[in-house]
């Protein structure tokens, strides 16, 4: 057993634990999508917990190496067994959140629903390493984490693109708990390679390379390079899913590009890693400097620079991380410190920055963080090149920095909300000047900051102090007058969430979706016709309080919001006045509207309409059979449900076709162009789809199916458009996949 190091042995163990580790993660986000949706803050607290889980892994590992590898051995495989009686992977049933809770919450459900087993895989890949440099013979351990990252990738990737759209959900926990046996397996038999080593223990193997226990200032200096990444990851992308575009599995980009970066910086190939944190200086100035800028626009391009800024700058600052690695007798030290800088990050750009700023600010500040510790080799070594002495250099750096800032202040001065050409040439002398200053950390930062500030970022600053932006737990909410059309706006991120015209003569007009040619539109005006006049009428989503003046005297309304941020926006009338013009006396039901629904007394509403946005993204968890369930036992037996699915990037239609057609239910669908006929640009293409038990309700409703070429025609309803052997959405299985609108996604269109 001990003839060689047996390093495929602990490659493959170190694989298998580090794909285990990133399936779970995906596999556990859709389970708990019933009880809290999707937003992206969810996902952001849920990567603090798996890094506070991989922090405690890699603490629990650096404990263990004060032992012989028998001892450990004996101990990590014990506790693999105490943790098998978490599996299968499931959710702890505890008490749905409180409004503004949810950031306490999603980690408690995520610790007690699989905090046992993913603290014992998450300590793979140091205890491996230390195993298998406890054979003298073995070598340099440290590539073994590129390993590690490698499994960690292919299992973030593997899981939408393959798990998700073929397993149900139950199937995915029992495949899981099969990997975790293997790996039990693995463990051993990578124990039992060791059993006999030449060498008991890491520190007894170091022998001629014993080094001294690194300084603190040194291990502070592993912290903040670790930090920097790992908040830059989560950043991002809350940048890219705010403030440029909202795109479906966005959040996998930044994380695998995260993991990537382990990969090359930690792999025994160090020509990639030197040329990349070459580059890394001026990458961070080209694209960094768009950081503070608040004005997208939904530009594919700049989402994508901001992902290969992230690759580049999380492979330089691992790189760096790599170069000052410690012997390998204190390795575990090492990774657990990486870990811990991991886990401040996270909690930096997760919990933190939501409470504290009004924008993502997290995101500039932490690319201002990475020019602080980036190394920065100089590009042009003009200083050596004209035989400057040091005070002569030192003139000409503190001029070009006022040549930046003279430059900044011109594109604060004529900025106008887009990257226009005198804004760019601006720009680029930026640039260059911050070029020129890369072997000066001061300047290089110094110019990164006047850069940011002049595109569009001192914008940004001052519209934190005007009270028009607010931000919580699920995203950035913006309201913004446009005095020459009349109109007040409010954006969620990249998506147009309601619209009010100033002018007193049109303010309770419908706008947007919600125009009386729309598919709530003619429902809601035809509402005292299909129901009486006390109809009972259920709205979920609140948005800026439009749908309100659709309510007639005695109809009996109830609004269900899960944010209670957007309540207040929509009941401020300094913002918008739908709500205290219209229905000031409507009760808001606060909270995850499916849960809040299911617990409203069976057959009271005679509408309910679903209109739930998370950014530009239908909460999935509304869409699943048992979703469609809850809201029948609302609904009166002939009751309507209506729902709102326009979206850039889903094609929803077979969803609602199959819900239809497996509950034997009568549908139909709105699909309304909108701006046709509308003089002052206030509405927006809709599709509205209508659901009922009764045929006969939805005669009532549409006045008769039309065929769908005539679906632009005014007030016409056409049927849903059907896909052959479509599969049902269930809590248990939901794949995104099959109706993704890829020509979308890929063509970078907004609407």
């Amino acid at each position: 057993m001990t003839g060689t190091p047996r390093r495929w042995l602990f490659v493959l163990t170190i694989l298998v634990g580090s794909f285990l580790l990133f399936q779970i993660q995906p596999m556990v986000a859709r389970m708990v999508l019933p009880k809290l949706g999707g937003a992206p803050a969810v996902w952001n607290s849920a990567m603090l917990v798996y890094q506070a889980l991989l922090l405690g892994g890699y603490a629990y590992a650096h404990w263990l190496g004060r032992f012989t590898v028998r001892r450990q051995a004996i101990i990590h495989l014990a506790l693999f067994l105490v943790a098998a009686l978490w599996l299968p992977i499931g959710i702890a049933q505890i008490a749905p959140p409180g409004p503004g809770q949810e950031a306490l919450w999603v980690p408690l459900l995520l610790l007690a629903s699989i905090g046992p087993v993913f603290f014992v895989v998450s300590a793979q890949a140091p205890l491996m390493q230390r195993w298998f440099a406890a054979d003298s013979r073995a070598g340099d351990p440290y590539y073994l984490y590129a390993a590690s990252n490698l499994g960690s990738f292919a299992g973030l990737i593997s899981y939408p693109a393959f798990v998700e759209p073929t397993l149900p959900l139950a199937a995915q926990s029992w495949g899981w708990t099969a990997g975790y046996a293997l790996l039990v397996l693995l463990v051993a038999a990578s124990a039992a390679a060791r059993w006999h080593s030449h060498a008991e223990t890491a520190e007894s193997a170091s022998g001629a390379e014993d080094e001294a226990r690194p300084t603190w200032r040194r291990q502070i200096h592993w912290l903040l390079i670790a930090a920097v990444p790992s908040g830059l990851m989560l950043s991002t992308t809350t940048h890219l899913t705010t403030d440029i575009v909202a795109m479906p599995l966005l959040w996998v980009l930044p994380l695998g590009l995260y993991l990537l970066s382990f990969v090359i910086a930690f792999s025994t190939m160090e020509r990639p890693t030197q040329i990349i944190t070459f580059l890394a200086p001026a990458t961070l100035l080209a694209v960094g400097g768009l950081a503070l800028l608040s004005s997208g626009g939904g530009s594919m391009t700049i989402a994508q620079a901001s992902l290969a800024m992230l690759f580049v700058i999380a492979t330089a600052l691992h790189g760096y991380l790599y170069y000052l690695r410690p012997a390998k007798q204190h390795l575990t030290l090492f990774y657990l410190i990486m870990s811990a800088g991991g886990v401040l990050g996270g909690l930096f750009a997760a919990l933190l920055a939501p409470l504290l700023f009004d924008w993502v600010y997290e995101h500039p500040l932490l690319v201002l963080a990475a020019g602080a510790l980036l190394p920065l080799p100089a590009l042009f070594p003009w200083d050596k090149w004209l035989n400057l002495s040091a005070q002569s250099v030192r003139i000409v750096v503190v001029l070009l920095v006022a040549i930046a800032a003279f430059a900044s202040w011109h594109m604060v001065n004529n900025w106008g909300g887009v990257l226009d050409r005198p804004t760019v040439a601006w720009g680029l002398a930026i640039f260059v000047t911050g070029l020129l200053v890369i072997g000066w950390r001061w300047a290089f930062v110094s110019v990164l900051m006047l850069l940011m500030i002049g595109a569009g970022g001192w914008d940004t600053i001052q519209e934190s102090f005007t009270g028009a932006r607010v931000r919580s737990y699920f995203g950035v909410y913006t309201v913004t007058d446009y005095p020459a059309s009349n109109q007040r706006r409010l954006a969620h991120g990249t998506t147009l969430h309601g619209l009010q015209r100033t002018d007193a003569a049109h303010r309770r007009d419908p706008t947007t979706y919600y125009g009386h040619q729309s598919g709530v539109g003619l429902t809601l005006d035809k509402a005292g016709a299909l129901a009486g006049p006390n109809a009972s009428i259920g709205i979920v989503g609140l948005g800026a309080g439009t749908l309100a003046c659709y309510r007639k005297p005695g109809q009996q309304w109830t609004i269900f919001e899960i944010d209670p941020v957007m309540v207040e926006i929509a009941r401020d009338p300094a913002k918008f006045t739908f709500l205290s013009d219209c229905a000031g006396d409507t009760p808001i039901v606060i909270g995850d509207a499916r849960l809040q629904i299911a617990q409203q007394p069976p057959g009271r509403l005679d509408i309910l309409v679903i209109d739930a946005f998370s950014s530009d993204a239908i909460p999935l968890h509304l869409l699943t059979k048992e979703a469609i369930g809850i809201y029948q036992r609302a609904l009166k037996p002939d009751g309507i449900l209506l729902i709102h699915i326009s979206n850039r990037f889903f094609g929803l239609e077979p969803v609602l076709a199959e819900e239809a057609r497996a509950r034997g239910w009568a549908s139909a669908i709105r699909m309304d162009p909108g701006p046709i006929g509308d003089d002052y640009g206030d509405l927006t293409g809709s599709n509205w789809v209508a659901l009922t038990a009764t045929p006969e309700r939805l005669r009532q409703l549409t006045g008769g199916i039309r065929p769908r070429t005539d679906a632009s025609k005014d007030g016409a309803w056409v049927p849903l458009e059907a896909r052959p052997h479509f599969e049902r959405w269930t809590d248990d299985y939901a794949s995104t996949l099959p109706v993704l609108l890829w020509d979308h996604i890929f063509g970078g269109r907004d609407e």
